[in-house]
């Protein structure tokens, strides 16, 4: 048996882990582990049929990852996810550029650097743009008030995430809340 590891673009939460192993089952993988981004198997041959995988991955919202920086540009994309959408309080209120090189484990302005070159936009642009989703998120539940989600998202205050919100969605937080037409975006095509 060898074990093999493969990563996957668009995992973002854990219905697409279990997608991912359900499916790896159903090829004939003995599946090991699944994380965000990525799957580890055990492999009789240590051939996977990498064609078969490509093709089951795209028919469930998933892309096989083959190239080393594209396999990073994931990574970074995952801890941000992570970091808005999962971490708690305490992670949002610490330096952003630190936590990203700690998950990923290198060096953040390489990564910032990579990231930048491949996907069009800064690291910190891909993060006010998934925090803005998360702010949608939060007034769509209508559980928290805008002070609450301010600082449950490590915005300085009401004003900051107003602001930011304002510039990337045209509207202010309130006239969203209001309005609530402005459809959410999955995850994966945030930037788009």
């Amino acid at each position: 048996m060898v074990t093999k590891k493969i990563y996957i673009k668009n995992m973002v939460c854990d219905r697409c882990k279990r997608v991912v192993a359900e499916e790896l089952q159903k090829l004939g993988y003995t599946v090991l582990q699944v994380g965000l981004g990525e799957a580890e198997l055990s492999v009789e041959s240590g051939e996977i049929d990498m064609e078969q995988l490509r093709e089951v991955l795209e028919n469930n919202g998933f892309e096989l990852l083959d190239d080393r920086k594209t396999q990073l540009i994931e990574k970074v994309k995952l801890a941000i996810i992570e970091l808005v959408h999962q971490a708690g309080e305490q992670e949002l209120h610490t330096n952003t550029s630190a936590y990203i090189a700690d998950k990923v484990g290198l060096d953040y302005n390489y990564i910032s650097s990579l990231f930048s070159s491949f996907e069009g936009i800064t690291i910190e642009k891909y993060l006010i743009l998934q925090r803005t989703e998360r702010v949608k998120e939060l007034l769509v539940y209508d559980e928290l008030s805008l002070k609450e989600i301010a600082y449950k998202l490590g915005y300085s205050s009401v004003a900051h995430l107003s602001n930011q919100f304002k510039k990337v969605t045209g509207l202010t937080p309130s006239h969203f809340k209001q309005i609530k037409s402005d459809k959410r975006k999955t995850l994966d095509k945030v930037q788009d």
